[in-house]
């Protein structure tokens, strides 16, 4: 008689599929500009205000013509946002990859958040700025210009738009995104030693860069929250939406002064 011998439990189990080979994503292409450029863009900066200065000739006495304050609000910064993107595609990757533009719902739900809190700081700031400056120091360039001043309906609307949608935009891509990526393509022992420095350098030149001097220490104010998100995120949507929170206030102020709707 034969004994059966018992059956091994392991020859009838299902066979474990071979493990996949762990997939390693290229790293992100390196790009072919750094401080140089950012110099680049704050010197078309500069010159663009001074041509449309010279553009617009001599205005006579008295208060800028409306037309001028809005050719000389936006032009330059526009003009810097474009050279900064045509920068990287003459020397990079295009500005998706080389200034982190790529769209995603999550950071605009963080840029919304932070946007929030950073304006509670910021009005804070504010306040405590006017109490020690004076309400006569405590306007800013812009606010300066259109005070007590009425606008047609357009260009209260236009003024609006740039000033809380058009304009971070493109101060992000100069700051956070161009002088961010310079920063971050130096040698540094981290990446995340990288992305601080870049953080705290594109906040300091934020703040310098309006050449307001009474109003740096709130500009640094209002830089940190904006700047944490594109910390956080690693990606420059997050950044530019927490930039237009913190603007659509003083823009809204602006525009319903200049319509003469309200008075602050």
């Amino acid at each position: 008689m034969t004994t059966s011998q018992p059956r091994d439990p392991a020859a009838d189990a299902t066979p474990l599929p071979e493990p996949e080979e762990p997939v390693f994503l290229p790293p992100a292409p390196r790009h072919r500009w750094g401080f140089g450029a950012f110099l680049l863009v704050e010197a078309v900066l500069l010159a663009s205000a001074a041509f449309v200065s010279v553009l617009v000739g001599d205005t006579g006495p008295g208060p800028l013509p409306m037309r001028v304050v809005l050719l000389g609000t936006m032009l330059p910064t526009m003009i810097a946002a474009g050279v900064a993107v045509l920068i990287t595609y003459v020397r990079g990757n295009g500005p998706v990859a080389d200034l982190r533009l790529e769209w995603r719902w999550a950071d605009v739900k963080t840029g919304l958040r932070y946007g929030c809190v950073g304006l509670v700081f910021t009005t804070v700031a504010a306040y405590l700025w006017t109490r020690l400056v004076g309400d006569a120091n405590a306007t800013s360039a812009i606010s300066a210009l259109v005070e007590d001043r009425r606008m047609s309906i357009s260009a209260a609307l236009v003024m609006f738009v740039y000033l809380w949608l058009l304009g971070p935009i493109c101060e992000e891509i100069i700051y956070r995104g161009l002088l961010w990526g310079a920063a971050e393509q130096l040698q540094w022992r981290s990446e995340r030693w990288g992305r601080v420095a870049a953080f705290l350098l594109s906040t300091a030149v934020f703040a310098a860069s309006h050449l307001e001097p009474l109003r740096t220490t709130l500009l640094l104010v209002i830089a940190v929250p904006i700047g944490l998100v594109r910390l956080v995120t690693g990606r420059l949507p997050g950044s530019i939406v927490a930039h237009q929170v913190n603007n659509f206030l003083p823009a809204l102020t602006i525009l319903l002064g200049a319509l003469g709707v309200a008075s602050f």
